[in-house]
């Protein structure tokens, strides 16, 4: 146990901090001194990680009247022992990334009493820790995410098979595991290698291709190659079976939140799948953001402020919630592709000036300010249609097809219409 007495402004008379570790924990709680008016006593004392280990350290907090409780999000280590203090104790959960500029010397005792000035001092803010529900939903959604990963990289397997025996099935089938792949795929592994046979499984619109199917099927299909396709064929029924049942009980626990789901259904680019996804890592209460910039922020979408000495740097976004902004990223994406929409608009007078990839954050940003609208005031999304910049600004709109007009050595002349 270590005391000793320093001087500092604070908002909280008492303090703590926990350095956590994965075997063990120090915390040091900051308390004023009884020697001497106007300072505080740092006093440290170090706990394992079980939870009979956990309930001593809140006995210890509680003895101490500490009024706010700090610790970093390090690793996994922070969640048991922040689910055990949270029904009893104001904690705050930091990312270790907003203190590192501010450290000093590195020991775990150090790192115990900085946390606890930082949180006496209000120089650091709280994470979002939704509730159990929530997390419980957290878990199941990005697992989900992971299985449907692992189903993609199987085929991918697949198709690397399929080039060793010389076919070009994937050239001509954009899903080898689709309907017409699967049947030709169970037939070659079945023993049939007549390539016309094999082309007339096709069904659909995929018989429209049957020569190039028969052409593409031209290669040498050994008994090695039925083995691994059919591993392969067993991995990904496994896996999308597993996906099944994710999805059955991601939607139990969804079932009283059809209303958001459905609101979050209209903002382009986002399915139902995006939407639970939404939900699961936002909580769906955007009380917990204060404004729609707040939500940004915090996916991690929003451009970030790097100025020095009157000279504005790059300025990068933050790390944010990697889930979330994947899946931005993929809605943007898929949102651009209707090109009479406000977004695609959007996404082309950025891209101008400023390159694809800067625009596509930027209509990632405008996607996270919707879901934020959507969700805080119960409403669906406005479309607010291709020609919102034009009417917005109609002297620009035609300043620019005048500019356009001049460059291919013709000129036009606007008239209003009369009658409307």
């Amino acid at each position: 146990m270590v005391r000793q007495d320093v001087k500092d402004e604070v908002i909280h008379l008492r303090s703590a901090g926990v350095d956590l570790g994965k075997r063990f924990l120090l915390a040091c709680a900051r308390t004023p001194s009884s020697k001497r008016s106007g300072t505080w006593s740092l006093e440290t004392e170090r706990f394992g990680t079980t939870r009979a280990e956990v309930r001593r350290l809140l006995a210890w907090l509680v003895e101490r009247q500490v009024e706010v409780v700090v610790m970093e999000a390090t690793a996994d280590y922070w969640r048991g022992v922040y689910y055990m203090l949270q029904p009893h104790l104001n904690l705050m959960l930091v990312n270790p990334a907003h203190l590192k500029g501010i450290r000093g010397r590195k020991t775990d005792p150090n790192d115990a009493a900085f946390l606890a000035r930082a949180g006496a001092s209000g120089l650091v803010m709280a994470s979002f820790v939704p509730d159990r529900a929530i997390r419980e939903l957290r878990d199941l959604t990005r697992r989900r995410t992971e299985i449907v990963r692992a189903a993609g990289s199987e085929a991918q397997r697949l198709e690397k098979e399929l080039e060793d025996t010389g076919m070009k099935l994937t050239s001509v089938l954009s899903d080898v595991v689709g309907v017409t792949g699967r049947a030709i795929l169970e037939a070659l592994i079945a023993g049939e290698r007549n390539r016309e046979r094999l082309a007339d499984l096709a069904v659909r619109r995929a018989r429209a291709k049957i020569p190039e199917l028969i052409e593409a099927l031209d290669g040498d299909f050994t008994d090695h190659h039925a083995f691994m396709v059919r591993h392969y064929l067993d991995e990904i029924d496994r896996l999308k079976t597993t996906i099944g049942a994710f999805d059955t009980r991601i939607a139990e626990l969804l079932d009283a939140r059809d209303r958001e789901l459905d609101l979050l259904d209209t903002i382009p680019g986002v399915g139902r799948l995006a939407a639970e996804v939404i939900i699961a890592e936002t909580g769906g209460d955007m009380a917990q953001f204060a404004t729609a910039q707040h939500l940004a922020s915090w996916i991690g979408v929003c451009p970030g402020q790097n100025e020095s000495a009157g000279v504005s740097k790059s300025g990068r976004a933050r790390d944010g919630n990697s889930n979330l902004k994947r899946l931005l990223g993929v809605a943007a994406m898929a949102a651009i592709r209707d090109k009479n929409s406000y977004l695609a608009v959007f996404f082309r007078r950025i891209a101008a000036r400023r390159g694809g990839k800067r625009a596509l954050v930027a209509v990632m940003h405008k996607l996270a300010i919707a879901i934020w609208h959507v969700l805080h005031d119960q409403t669906p999304y406005r479309e607010l249609g291709a020609d919102y910049f034009a009417k917005r600004d109609p002297e620009r709109a035609m300043r620019r097809m005048i500019k356009e007009a001049n460059s291919l050595g013709l000129t036009i002349r606007f008239e209003p219409i009369t009658g409307i």
